[in-house]
């Protein structure tokens, strides 16, 4: 059925179901036409907290336009006609009669602080959303050159501002929210990080005493299981100052059941036998995709929350926050990982120098760092 000639302009846009934000707005402008006079008890409310871009031009042009001294019919109509005009400008659509809708869809005037109350509420869970979707596009962008330091500056930027959101709404109830989490995303293709895996394998077998360095990688950044119980193997063995050869991880292996997973003792002696590079350049890599693996995952728990009209402001801070701690854990090993090596001074500079005669080159020059980059091209 086609709408009739006296229907709002916005009623033919807007759909028929409306969130109770809507009607919020909608009662709050209502009211504030009604009495102007309320604005002053509304100083900390911007337009940009309104969803509706008409609403948001309504209540900026509200502030612009100066408020009737007299509360006169005659004045608050005037008032009226000139908000309209001047939110005109940035919403050409706006009709006199769907002014006169806002003030009939306010229930009550004096309730305006509550209705602006719903608007900071929902206003939060958006900016909370958009913070979640910047992390989100953050951890999957994959042309800045330091992907990990461009997520975590994500993250921070996240974290403050549940700090500010913290401190402006009161705690509740519930703190935690009960929206079921989303799976664990992938960022990389499988086939690929098994690999690095299995070259961080074989070169930590061949060169077993980089692994005392090494703590910060676990076997939860592992993807493949069979990996992650290699690398528990070899860890254990050097721990213990035990051989490290691919003998005796098979065998160390097998004490731990890997061998009862169908896997052939032939295939764990071939993929041990074939280092390639430095085991702390792919361990380094392995826990790279972790950390952006984490952060991604913090940014769709955090959407999940914000989706869910049930969680409070408050429940959305908390488990935002908490989304975000599983993902600090990881950036601490990673900054542990990544933190600059400290050259320390040679046995033959620390030691006294002879009275007579000038030091000996061979006393004065340290030797080259041993290179961390591998011969293969780095995986990304």
């Amino acid at each position: 059925m086609s709408p009739t000639p006296d229907a709002d302009a916005e009623d033919l846009y807007e759909p028929a179901e409306r969130p109770p934000l809507h009607y919020a707005e909608q009662a709050l402008l209502g009211a504030v036409l009604l009495q102007p006079a309320l604005l002053a008890a509304l100083e900390d409310l911007g337009s940009s907290a309104f969803d509706s871009p008409v609403h948001t031009a309504v209540f900026a042009a509200m502030n612009d336009v100066p408020a009737p001294k007299k509360a006169t019919v005659s004045a608050g109509l005037d008032w009226l006609n000139t908000v309209l005009a001047k939110a005109r400008q940035q919403a050409p659509g706006l009709s006199p009669s769907y002014m006169h809708t806002l003030i009939s869809a306010c229930p009550q005037p004096q309730h305006a602080p509550a209705y602006a109350v719903v608007i900071r509420a929902e206003h939060a869970r958006r900016t909370i959303r958009l913070h979640a979707e910047q992390l989100a596009q953050a951890a999957t962008d994959t042309t800045v050159p330091d992907r990990p330091r461009h997520a975590l500056t994500a993250a921070d930027a996240l974290a403050r501002h549940l700090d500010q959101l913290a401190e402006r709404f009161p705690s509740h109830a519930r703190p935690l929210p009960r929206t079921p989490q989303p799976p664990a995303p992938q960022l990389t293709d499988g086939d690929e990080v098994r690999e690095t895996e299995q070259w961080l394998l074989a070169s930590a077998v061949s060169h077993p005493e980089q692994l005392q360095g090494m703590r910060w990688l676990t076997s939860d950044d592992f993807v493949d299981p069979v990996h992650a119980c290699l690398w528990q193997s070899v860890t254990a063995l050097a721990h213990r100052r035990d051989p490290v050869d691919p003998v005796t991880v098979l065998w160390e292996a097998q004490q731990r059941g890997l061998l009862s997973t169908g896997i052939a003792p032939a295939a764990v002696i071939a993929l041990l036998s074939t280092p390639v590079g430095s085991a702390d350049y792919w361990g380094e890599r392995l826990l790279e995709r972790n950390l952006l693996v984490r952060a991604l995952h913090a940014a769709e728990q955090i959407t999940a929350y914000t989706a869910d009209p049930a969680n409070s402001v408050h429940q959305l801070v908390t488990g935002s926050r908490r989304a975000l701690a599983d993902l600090h854990t990881v950036r601490s090993r990673w900054q542990h990982a990544t933190r600059p090596i400290v050259a320390s001074p040679s046995s033959a500079e620390s030691s006294t120098a002879p009275r007579a005669g000038p030091r000996s080159l061979l006393t004065t020059r340290t030797a080259p760092a041993p290179a961390r980059r591998p011969s293969a091209g780095r995986v990304p």
